[in-house]
């Protein structure tokens, strides 16, 4: 286990902030024309907060990697506002976690969904990783 000795189990959730620039609207991120809070910042963010909340009851050596998102980006936000992101573990399966994610800005939810990951030797998933150059350069 990590330093601390804690244990995964399922309500662990984390909270990250952002706020919308013209760096991470949709206008300065090409996945569209308008300035306003990008969906793939959206979405990153929401698998950061998912991870950074179980890294610390990670064993060592171990990590996790994400498999599956399935968000909804209901409201768009205008640059300058705060945004929150929450996570929240809702289901352990042997080495699959996961989590309900949600965003917000001042005025409510602006996304929500469904985000998986996977436990991982970063040892191992590194090697088989690699291993795909040589099969690509081949």
């Amino acid at each position: 286990m990590s330093d601390n000795n804690k244990k995964l189990e399922i309500g662990i959730s984390g909270v990250t902030e952002d706020v919308v620039t013209a760096e991470n609207a949709a206008s300065g991120m090409s996945s569209g024309g308008l300035p306003v809070y990008a969906t793939p910042r959206m979405i990153g963010m929401m698998e950061y907060t998912a991870w950074a909340s179980v890294e610390p009851y990670m064993e060592e050596g171990k990590g996790t990697v994400g498999t599956h998102l399935d968000v909804s980006h209901v409201s768009a936000s205008p640059i300058g506002a705060h945004i929150r992101i929450e996570s929240e573990l809702t289901e352990i399966d042997r080495r699959r976690l996961v989590f309900r994610v949600s965003a917000f800005d001042d005025a409510g939810l602006i996304g929500e969904g469904t985000h998986e990951r996977f436990i991982v030797d970063n040892e191992k998933f590194m090697e088989r990783t690699a291993s795909k150059l040589g099969a690509i350069n081949e």
